[in-house]
């Protein structure tokens, strides 16, 4: 399963267009399932043999063990493109996993910040220093763009037009769009991109990264946790929220505010609308509230 398992994450990265962290996943789960395989039958096991009974016994073993649904379910799917893969290059007659249902996953509605709280967590990072430009920077685009954090520390120089207010993105399978930026977000940017002439990065052969650390190297999303969890803290906000967090927040307040989905889909990078419908809970909730409040004949 190992030689199968090599030609399935390089047509993951050449065909697919793959991130790495994708590829990271999709390695990690087919190598669980091969350890599972092997536990369970004594020997190594060969893609062509595995039978729908073994993953639905893989699958159990993986509730026993207390993995939560959401990770049951992307575990079967890893296995599902894995043998559709299969199936296309001969070595798997069929695909064990095309019949096995996931788990029902009890619906979550994301965690948001309020345009308020969003505020106070905007106005935290000290502007009398670079890194306070930076992290006041970042946060602004992250909100500003509704950007996911791997596509925020993954924008060079070149991805950006400040006079038009709009920047490119490369979301996931390395797909782009164009994402507007608000005003504030731009200020930000300027101000930031001012601060960093002042101790460019030394050349590296690559694009030059939007946001770099004091070494004038490109940031990583755990750089930009690690930022966010202090302002936090110094904002006396949620210490559940994320850098996804601003995310839902932006596709929140644009439904509230009266955005069709559609155009939140675009501008969220969302393969299917269905994606995107979880934030129409958040904002019918919302409207709720306010009709409850306000109109004499709702209760």
């Amino acid at each position: 399963m190992r030689r199968e398992t090599g030609q399935f994450l390089r047509h993951l990265q050449r065909e697919r267009n793959a991130s790495p962290h994708t590829i990271k996943a999709y390695r990690e789960d087919l190598a669980g399932l091969a350890e599972y395989l092997e536990d369970e039958t004594g020997k190594t096991p060969e893609p062509a043999s595995i039978t729908p009974t073994e993953l639905r016994g893989y699958a159990a073993a993986l509730g026993e063990a207390g993995y939560a649904k959401s990770s049951i379910a992307r575990r079967l799917a890893s296995a599902r493109s894995f043998f559709r893969f299969g199936q296309r290059e001969g070595w798997a007659p069929a695909n064990p996993a095309a019949a096995l249902r996931n788990p029902r996953k009890s619906q979550r509605l994301p965690h948001f910040l309020s345009s308020d709280e969003v505020g106070r967590l905007l106005a935290t990072p000290a502007t009398k220093t670079a890194q306070g430009l930076r992290d006041r920077a970042i946060l602004e685009t992250l909100y500003s763009a509704g950007l996911r954090v791997s596509e925020l520390v993954g924008l060079c120089d070149g991805d950006l037009d400040l006079e038009e207010g709009v920047l490119r993105v490369r979301g996931k399978g390395r797909k782009e769009r164009l994402a507007p930026l608000g005003s504030f977000a731009s200020a930000a940017l300027q101000n930031w991109f001012a601060a960093r002439s002042l101790h460019p990065a030394e050349p590296s052969g690559e694009a030059a990264a939007v946001f770099t650390n004091r070494f004038g190297r490109r940031l990583t999303t755990r750089s930009v946790a690690r930022m966010l969890e202090k302002h936090l803290a110094t904002a006396g906000l949620d210490r559940r929220t994320s850098p996804h967090t601003l995310r839902h927040s932006f596709a929140t307040h644009l439904l509230d505010r009266g955005a069709d989905i559609r155009s939140v889909q675009e501008l969220l990078g969302h393969k299917s609308l269905v994606t995107t419908q979880i934030y129409t809970h958040l904002s019918t909730r919302n409207l709720r509230e306010a009709y409850e409040r306000a109109h004499p004949r709702a209760r």
